[in-house]
């Protein structure tokens, strides 16, 4: 299992970097709809939907959906916006689960909740895609859930005690929480002192910081939520060693709309 996740790893990374680097304008936006769009097949087997026919279906249909998103820009105010309102819910969900579950059992209600999170991740990495340092905000909110998720898994093995979402994923602690959040605000922090920021833009890099990693334990969980839910431990066997697409970017797809809306507020 190792030897497959650093085969898989070594592969992937590449790809990665050059679509993330050195693609531009519809490349790029070509480049994330077709990770989003096999998440939404993955999606669709989360619910409840088996046949290829049906999960191929809804892939195109989320495809068609970034299409339109594409030619008209001005539906990412809000697509953003119902992200905001999304997460905001989904932490509700899994802090009630399993009794929150009646809420979304229906398959109709997890094909729309399929929307609210992967058509978001695929707006917001567009709109910080056009800022002047584009490139190196997408790899700031990846270097911050990185960070967490290291800080987390390293914190939670040697202090782990309480429990964060027994319910939803066992073995995930509140030290670990900590853990990865104080990693990911020393990674700020010496962001901020390597690039000169004044007192005011490192206290609000910091509480941004934050919120980005608590959402994305948040976007963590939800998977985590459906897929228990649903029984099925990998979201697909797409890449071998690490499950499925959504089972290597459910984090993101929480962190990185509402990073896009926090450069958004910052913005003068």
């Amino acid at each position: 299992m190792l030897k497959q996740r650093i085969i898989t790893a070594l592969i992937l990374l590449p790809i990665a970097l050059c679509g993330f680097f050195l693609l531009e304008g519809s490349g790029f936006a070509l480049f994330i709809g077709l990770v989003v769009s096999l998440g939404a097949w993955e999606w669709a087997r989360l619910a409840g939907f088996t046949a290829q026919s049906f999960r191929v279906g809804y892939a195109a249909v989320v495809a068609l959906m970034l299409f339109v998103m594409y030619v008209l820009p001005g539906l990412a105010p809000w697509v953003l916006g119902a992200s905001v309102l999304w997460w905001a819910v989904a932490t509700y969900l899994v802090l009630t689960y399993p009794r929150s579950s009646e809420h979304w059992s229906t398959a109709a209600t997890k094909l729309v909740i399929g929307l609210l999170i992967l058509l978001p991740a695929w707006q917001g990495l567009v709109q910080i895609k056009q800022y002047p340092l584009g490139n190196w905000l997408i790899m700031a909110v990846m270097v911050l859930v990185w960070g967490a998720d290291i800080g987390a898994y390293f914190s939670g093995r040697a202090f782990g005690k309480r429990k964060l979402a027994p319910q939803v994923s066992p073995g995930k602690s509140w030290e670990g929480v900590y853990g990865g959040l104080a990693l990911s605000l020393v990674i700020t922090a010496v962001v901020g002192l390597v690039r000169d920021w004044t007192v005011g833009e490192l206290l609000k890099g910091l509480v941004g910081a934050a919120l980005i990693v608590f959402i994305s334990v948040v976007g963590d969980l939800t998977e985590s939520m459906f897929k228990r839910q649903s029984g099925i431990k990998d979201s697909s066997n797409l890449l071998p060693g690490h499950g499925g697409v959504l089972d290597r970017i459910d984090s993101l797809t929480a962190a990185i709309p509402i990073f896009a809306v926090l450069l958004w507020m910052a913005a003068p």
